[in-house]
């Protein structure tokens, strides 16, 4: 453990490793098969992509939960009269028993500014999720303004097994022991987290349906490593306040289902399943999408295959055409369902510890294909924007949190920039 948690340190939380072949034809998996999330009216305002726990990276998700309150604070995108949660034990082994759930505005840290909103689930205060399900709850009369954090609290009676979670939250979260699903103060909730367990969406009634909702989709800059935590810095999050600047109650919402470590082609233990197979669950199969930006393939080039990291084996290299052969699967998805696709470049990286001259022409050759194919809906630059002015193969100073790979937090707002506002309208 101690030498995963030097090479995860290294790299910046930006692993991975394979376990499939990787290839440029690649089969979209099939959909989750949960309760459906799609309904009138309603768009979602926050989300995170479901990772599956390891025993390579033991934590709270592999261990499990026992008469335990989980409280997750998340941050909206856009604004709605009524809310809704959904919760998802696509990776427990076990019946999932949520004994009792609430939501709640966050006045500061876990603490709430007033009470907190019992959920039901088919009128019931708990529920039996099984495995490889989601369950979505009943309409709980709360509004909810967009760009605001809250609270979701999920208390389990028993115990879970592992659990369904998301990785590198950027973002403290709180759990207690028995249920303190009403707690106004977080004082009963002595454990710090920066994982959300059991949360995979939230959903709003009465926002502007006919904007939809944008998914930004990727892997670990997406998921805003290297941004301060609990600031709400992540690119999809600049964007998501500058679409409410420029539109305000029109503005669609902007959902992040960004992974660390994740690559286009190859599964890991550790940072989820590839691009190509979770596309239909985390894009196609979320409430409103209209559009979705990829930002996706720095890990599938630079993973170096190094044993200190124990997800799986190493000598999974792929070329730049199979990674565009991923490209073009998601594309044709998308454009299958009526969704736009925009491709983002791949970011500079050349100072970070997986850097290689192998490597290199990599992401220059797929750099050029999605500047020149003509293949996505539309491109946005980021490679050109963080690039160092004097050798843009180096992330610029000015935005670099500090490992030659992830963007800080002025980083992430200059991405968020350079995205066209009305190319997603």
């Amino acid at each position: 453990m101690n030498a995963l948690r030097g090479a995860l340190r290294r790299a910046g939380f930006f692993v991975a490793a394979a376990a499939l072949a990787a290839g440029a034809a690649v089969a979209l998996a099939p959909k989750q098969p949960a309760e459906s999330a799609t309904s009138s009216g309603w768009v979602e305002s926050w989300a995170a992509a479901p990772v599956k726990p390891t025993r390579v990276a033991v934590n709270k998700a592999y261990t499990g939960f026992d008469d335990e309150t989980v409280r997750n604070i998340v941050f909206t995108s856009v604004g709605g009269s009524e809310i809704r949660i959904r919760l998802s034990n696509l990776f427990g082994t076990r019946p999932l028993d949520i004994g009792q759930a609430s939501v709640g505005e966050v006045a500061s840290q876990g603490s709430l500014t007033g009470r907190a909103f019992p959920v039901k689930f088919n009128g019931s205060s708990s529920v039996m999720v099984a495995p490889g399900q989601e369950v979505v709850s009943d309409p709980v009369p709360m509004p909810v303004a967009p760009l605001e954090d809250i609270a979701v609290s999920v208390y389990v009676p028993d115990r879970t097994g592992p659990v369904t979670y998301h990785t590198f939250g950027q973002q403290d979260n709180y759990i207690a022991p028995g249920n303190h699903i009403t707690d106004i103060t977080d004082s009963g909730y002595p454990t710090r987290t920066t994982f959300w367990y059991f949360l995979d969406g939230v959903d709003v009634l009465g926002a502007d349906k006919r904007a939809g909702v944008v998914v930004a989709f990727g892997d670990s800059i997406t998921d805003g490593v290297g941004s301060a935590a609990g600031l709400n810095d992540r690119w999809p999050n600049f964007l998501a306040r500058r679409l409410d600047a420029a539109y305000g109650e029109e503005a669609p919402g902007v959902i992040d289902e960004g992974i660390g470590g994740n690559r286009v082609l190859n599964n890991s233990a550790c940072f989820g399943q590839s691009a190509v197979q979770r596309f239909s669950r985390d894009v196609l199969d979320q409430p409103g999408v209209r559009a979705v930006i990829v930002l996706e393939g720095i890990n599938d080039i630079g993973y170096s295959g190094d044993p200190d990291v124990g997800c799986e084996a190493p000598g999974t290299d792929v070329s730049a055409a199979q990674i565009i052969g991923g490209y073009k699967t998601m594309i044709a998805a998308a454009h299958e369902h009526g969704i736009k696709i925009f491709g983002c470049t791949l970011t500079p990286f050349e100072s970070s510890w997986f850097w290689s001259v192998a490597g290199q022409a990599k992401w220059q050759a797929v750099n050029r294909w999605i500047r020149t194919s003509g293949a996505f809906d539309g491109v946005f630059d980021f490679a050109r924007v963080l690039g160092d002015p004097n050798d843009p193969n180096y992330l610029n100073p000015a935005y670099d949190s500090g490992d030659g790979l992830h963007p800080n937090d002025a980083g992430y707002s200059a991405m968020a920039d350079v995205i066209h506002l009305n190319r997603l309208r």
